[in-house]
């Protein structure tokens, strides 16, 4: 019987997300025997051409050499998954979309004439169709593990889309909102952390990017009261989620 291709493939990211996935060790053997791995130049330089029965794409689109290498990628993959914020939301990278990029890399570099790079960092299914979304900076190992074994199965992946907020009642975690007055994206932030910052009496930074049906202006109000200002709930909203929509709604407000 031949065993599906899994390819993972990298793009302009931290490699934290690969990590994970090589992190997941005794889980990844035990999946290893069910599956080729293909193309995983992050744990092995052998590769084996497509096509490919599942793709996991790290990272954003930022050159026009990407921007050409996922179309490729996407014609060879019969289910293609991303996996992080830089790849479903454009990632920290993704601050460049409200600034001069110009500006940035004659700041940075000694001769910027040789950087070519596209004035944005955007998300991988601006570029092309994405079976699923799996979100985290990085992402969870637990819910990379379940998404791999249902693909696999051939059945929907239990990825939960509730809040934050639903992690930390679960865990029995003190609000810190409530009970310290902590700025927190908890509540417009989907789940999957295992409400790590929150557990340790600091606010969400919002790793897992926005959950839906978000209410950014009722949250914006609400940090106002704890004594936010402006420019620090700009800041808060436009970090390693910025591109994704409601976060950059967020990242505008008024």
């Amino acid at each position: 019987m031949t065993k599906p291709k899994i390819a993972v493939w990298k793009f302009a990211s931290c490699d934290g997300c690969q990590l994970t996935l090589l992190d997941c060790e005794d889980e990844l053997l035990d999946i290893a025997d069910s599956v080729e791995i293909a193309h995983f130049l992050e744990a092995t330089r052998t590769t084996v051409e497509g096509p490919y029965d599942i793709s996991l794409v790290e990272g954003s689109v930022t050159t026009a050499h990407d921007a050409e290498r996922i179309q490729e990628i996407r014609a060879q993959s019969k289910t293609l998954i991303t996996i992080g914020a830089c790849a479903t939301s454009g990632g920290i990278q993704a601050l460049r979309n409200f600034a001069d990029v110009k500006a940035f890399t004659s700041t940075v570099y000694a001769h910027p004439e040789y950087i070519k790079t596209l004035k944005t960092s955007t998300a991988i299914a601006d570029h092309v169709d994405v079976d699923f979304e799996l979100r985290g900076c990085p992402i969870s190992k637990a819910q990379l593990l379940e998404l791999l074994t249902a693909t696999l199965a051939g059945r929907k992946p239990h990825v939960p889309r509730v809040s934050q907020c639903v992690e930390c009642k679960l865990a029995g975690t003190v609000c810190v909102m409530v009970a310290k007055g902590e700025l927190c994206l908890g509540p417009v932030t989907q789940a999957g952390c295992g409400n790590l910052c929150p557990s340790h009496g600091r606010g969400c930074y919002g790793c897992f990017g926005p959950m839906e049906n978000t209410n950014i202006a009722a949250l914006a109000a609400q940090l106002r009261t704890l004594g936010a200002e402006t420019p620090e709930i700009k800041d808060l909203f436009l970090s390693y989620n910025a591109a994704a929509p409601d976060f950059s709604k967020g990242g505008q407000t008024p």
